[in-house]
């Protein structure tokens, strides 16, 4: 196979943090609404990462109804602001990158990636693994363009030769002695960034990174983003693991005013098996999911950790629902958004009523009903992408993730 080298590439010109990210944990925030609940707060709106990647979303924004378009001239400004306050200078450089925390390790290296290398086509050297939502995809696109520079960091993991990957990263890491950025983030992860220059080493890692072809485990918004912007690349953290891991992405239902007795209706009106879920959760399931809603009778059943049920959570009484039989590879939350919420509730999988909820998060607030689903293996999820196929729409939370704000690429 031919080593792609082209498509992989240093950094030309960047900046590192000098201390912390300014501002909240950009990375806690995972929809629309958590991120203006968060820009309301004192201070967040000014001198902050979150502000200059959400403009549209700060409280003044949202007072004038400012459109993103309308928003990014002076969120460019305070990105510029903020790489004179908080960040210092780097040109032509890789960054190895560890991160250990609670939710697994992965060991890889930060570098550009040439947006033309990414399709959807079972061709391509770098490959979507699940589906997006268009509206986001043109949202972060108009983001990127208007800033022309990359703050986040989209997650690519081989397809083969992991272990040669971690292995040469590791020894670069050893070659280059302290890490140049040391954090610990708001969920007790550990990130450590270091940087290469032009030699030997530096082109001995970009030559294993090249050398597979990579898919996109967290992150295929941004790398839609990135090749509908068209700029000078996509930011990526490449990385085998060590202990990267799949975490479950649960549905949230808001604004629909159904309770449990007309969910379960509903559900059993196309023929689904609904029944109430035991006081002490079904056999192999997880941790029950925190919820800031009402609780009564057995509220707070645990997610299944196994596909095939979905286990309901309602501020009155917790359900189960088991899925029907369905072909090899056939994901449950395909399953769900089709027949859960489309043809039984007449909901728009994409629409305001449904949320998607990360492992770990709160629902917030105004929810009707958590459908709390399995992590879908990883075999699984290698296995559509070898067919050429794509996961569902934020079916699979990729953990632990390169933290936002860390490195900061230019894109111009």
């Amino acid at each position: 196979m031919t080593v792609m080298t082209a498509w992989i590439r240093p950094i030309r010109r960047g900046w590192i943090v000098r201390a912390e990210v300014p501002g909240p944990d950009v990375d806690e925030f995972a929809d629309a609404y958590r991120v203006s609940t968060a820009l309301a707060r004192p201070g967040a709106a000014r001198g902050t990462l979150l502000a200059v990647q959400h403009p549209h979303r700060t409280p003044a924004a949202l007072a004038e109804e400012a459109t993103v378009l309308d928003a990014l001239p002076g969120a460019r400004r305070a990105l510029r602001d903020l790489e004179r306050a908080a960040y210092q200078p780097v040109a032509d450089v890789v960054a190895p990158y560890r991160v250990d925390g609670p939710d697994g390790s992965a060991t890889g290296v930060l570098c550009l990636v040439d947006v033309a290398a990414v399709g959807a086509d079972g061709l391509s050297w770098v490959r979507h693994s699940e589906q997006v939502y268009p509206e986001v995809v043109a949202e972060r696109a108009a983001v990127l363009t208007g800033l022309g520079c990359a703050t986040s960091a989209a997650l690519l993991v081989p397809v083969a030769g992991g272990e040669l990957l971690t292995a040469t990263v590791d020894q670069a890491i050893t070659a280059a002695g302290a890490p140049v950025v040391s954090t610990v983030d708001s969920s007790g992860r550990r990130h450590r960034m270091w940087l290469l220059g032009p030699g030997p080493i530096r082109e001995a890692v970009l030559g294993v990174v090249a050398a597979q072809p990579l898919m996109v485990a967290d992150g295929n918004h941004r790398v839609a983003a990135a090749a509908a912007a068209d700029l000078g690349g996509l930011l990526a953290l490449v990385t085998a693991g060590p202990g990267l891991r799949v975490g479950p992405y649960h549905r949230v239902l808001t604004g629909t005013g159904l309770d449990a007795d007309a969910l379960a209706a509903a559900w059993r009106g196309i023929g689904l098996t609904v029944h109430d879920a035991p006081a002490a959760g079904l056999p192999g399931t997880a941790a029950p999911v925190a919820w800031a809603g009402g609780s009564s009778g057995n509220h707070g059943a645990p997610a299944p950790t196994e596909p095939g049920t979905v286990v309901v959570r309602t501020a009155t009484r917790d359900l189960v629902v088991e899925l029907p039989d369905a072909p090899p590879l056939t994901i449950d939350h395909a399953v769900v958004e089709t027949l859960l919420l489309h043809d039984a509730l007449g909901l728009d999988p994409e629409g305001p009523h449904v949320r998607t909820l990360p492992e770990g998060r709160d629902p917030g607030p105004d929810v009707d009903a958590v459908l709390l689903l399995a992590p879908v293996p990883l075999a699984d999820v290698q296995a559509v992408h070898a067919a050429g196929g794509r996961m569902p729409r934020k079916s699979t939370y990729f953990t632990p993730k390169p933290r936002s704000g860390l490195l900061l690429a230019d894109l111009d």
